[in-house]
């Protein structure tokens, strides 16, 4: 295992991932496996990354206000909480079990960026299970039956498998609330750094941990999450969510393949 080569590739997935909201781990996780790292220790160093590149990420969309603090904290609690019992959970499994079950998630993953992006009726709903939220000129309609168990779900086996989750929630905030995608990638940023950091401390209570490893990725995560955001702020996500899926497919392959021959 070559700590140069896994720090330069975690680097340039740090920069491309927080451009488009989504942490990266499950590239992440899928890059540390396929360098020869243990499929715990992988999913445990993911979220250090994930903690480090969200929180510097988080703070240049917080200065630049282009996120939703009102969404920022529901989703974020929910898939924070859940991420916990998932991390907390996963020595439960084997580690080809968890490889299956990240390719899968991978592969919807990518399948959702691939998938056309639609504005959601932006008219209140004066409904028991709907939440309206209006922030200056926008108007965000939450459809509580769909967005809390879907956040749950993602929670948990985000946790789980030490992926962010932000492939996901981007998605159900654009489509199912009808956020701007440059205000969901911010407000999604600031969500991953919640997930990761109770993602993390349920792994890291059984094991896991390696210093040597997760530190200087952390550290050029942290570089990475600037670059990112900042480049960002300035480019639209749209060529850069088409290119993501496809990579998100591919890497479900590779994983799936990981799995199956036994590595």
């Amino acid at each position: 295992m070559n700590i140069v080569w896994i720090v330069a590739i975690i680097f340039a997935l740090t920069v491309v991932m927080i451009m488009s909201g989504r942490g990266g781990g499950n590239f992440y996780v899928a890059a540390l496996v396929l360098m020869g790292v243990s499929m715990h220790t992988a999913s445990t160093t993911s979220q250090f990354i994930l903690l480090a590149s969200a929180l510097m990420g988080a703070i240049v969309f917080g200065k630049a206000r282009t996120m939703s603090w009102p969404l920022a904290f529901f989703f974020g609690g929910l898939n924070a909480s859940l991420a916990f019992v998932g991390g907390f959970t996963a020595h439960l499994f084997t580690g080809t079990l968890l490889k299956v079950v990240l390719s899968l998630l991978l592969f919807v993953a990518g399948a959702a960026m691939l998938l056309p992006e639609k504005q959601a009726n932006k008219t209140a709903i004066s409904r028991f299970g709907y939440w309206n939220i209006l922030e200056g000129d926008s108007l965000y309609v939450i459809n509580l039956w769909v967005a809390v168990p879907l956040t749950m779900a993602t929670g948990f086996f985000s946790g789980m498998v030490g992926i962010s989750g932000g492939s996901f929630l981007v998605p159900l905030m654009v489509v199912g609330c009808g956020v701007p995608v440059r205000t969901a990638v911010g407000t999604a940023t600031a969500m991953l750094a919640a997930t990761a950091l109770t993602g993390f401390a349920g792994n890291a209570l059984h094991g896991g941990f390696d210093p040597a490893l997760a530190i200087p990725c952390g550290i050029v995560a942290i570089i990475g999450g600037l670059i990112g955001s900042k480049i960002a702020l300035k480019t639209k996500p749209k060529s850069l969510k088409t290119i993501s899926g496809f990579l998100t497919i591919a890497a479900a392959i590779f994983m799936l393949s990981n799995a199956l021959s036994g590595n």
